[in-house]
């Protein structure tokens, strides 16, 4: 492993290239004074609920992320429903990246990956070797946290995916409806031929999750993709995460915890040693966590 991918292993916030962290079981604290501590952090929870009869979409069981010796993720055992919001919240370097990268297997452009484990999408552990990543990927979506338009018009950046998969039919309706369900349409309809590299950071950023939902993907997958946005920019996003959670299911990776607390049902907290501690409903979490480092975490104690 070279210098810079052991300074990556987990896709911090200065350049993503993985992610590493997993699961261990903590005891439970189980007290008032928990419920009572994270309620004067000031996290106002505001995330819907997803059904309790919900479909299983994305499975991890035993799942470990290996960069040449260094492990990312340990023993990673998940289950995410279909059709709601699942949030990736830890510090730096506990794995966030790597596990959302090991989804559609974005790990596989790193020579230096190893996954073992099983990581189910749909039922299928996407890891066999008859699953093609390419065609893994029209199902699994992805936008990353700088916003990276294709130095073409509008209207290109949204039907590149389309012509890649060669989805020939109906494009202009495709393009319009991707870039209404990314609520850009009504801002760019009269400039569809202008380049997206002259949009504002955020347009710019919601045109790149219309290239992702143009091909209608089950799930998309999002490295804090606001993080590099004003808080504007940053509003309108959750905004249309919580709407793109009606059609899709919808994992995020954030530093931003009160953004967790707003717009996801589910929460998945990572912690140092690629362990995936809790995870369970948002307002159970960031209320009244079953792991003292858990708490520890959400109350700033440490991260």
């Amino acid at each position: 492993m070279t210098q810079n991918d052991t300074r990556n292993v987990d896709g911090d916030d200065e350049q993503r290239t993985d992610g590493s962290e997993t699961a261990v079981s903590e005891p439970t604290t189980g007290s008032d004074a928990t419920s009572d501590s994270l309620l004067d952090a000031s996290l106002d929870v505001e995330g819907g609920t997803v059904p309790a009869d919900a479909d299983t979409v994305i499975e991890a069981r035993d799942l470990d992320v290996f960069y040449d010796d260094v492990q990312a993720l340990e023993g990673v055992d998940i289950e995410i429903p279909e059709n709601g919001v699942t949030a990736l919240i830890g510090p730096s370097g506990c794995g966030k990246s790597t596990f959302l990268r090991s989804i559609n297997r974005m790990n596989d452009l790193i020579d230096a990956a190893r996954v073992d484990g099983d990581l189910r999408f749909e039922g299928k552990n996407v890891y066999d070797d008859d699953v093609d990543p390419v065609a893994l990927r029209r199902k699994i979506g992805m936008v990353f946290q700088t916003p990276n338009p294709f130095p073409k018009s509008i209207y290109d950046n949204v039907a590149f995916g389309l012509e890649v998969q060669d989805k020939a039919d109906d494009v202009d309706e495709t393009v319009h409806r991707a870039l209404e369900r990314a609520a850009l349409l009504e801002e760019v309809e009269d400039q569809l031929d202008s380049s997206g590299l002259d949009l504002s950071g955020g347009q710019q950023q919601r045109l790149c999750i219309a290239r992702a939902i143009a091909p209608d993907p089950d799930v998309l997958l999002m490295d804090e993709p606001a993080s590099a946005l004003d808080p504007i920019a940053t509003s309108k996003i959750e905004d249309l995460i919580e709407d793109l959670a009606e059609e899709y299911t919808v994992v995020i990776v954030t530093h931003n915890m009160q953004q967790a607390a707003r717009i996801s049902d589910k929460t998945a907290v990572f912690l140092t040693g690629g362990e995936l501690v809790e995870f369970d409903d948002t307002d159970k979490i960031f209320e009244n966590p079953e792991h003292e480092r858990v708490e520890d975490y959400i109350t700033g104690k440490f991260g």
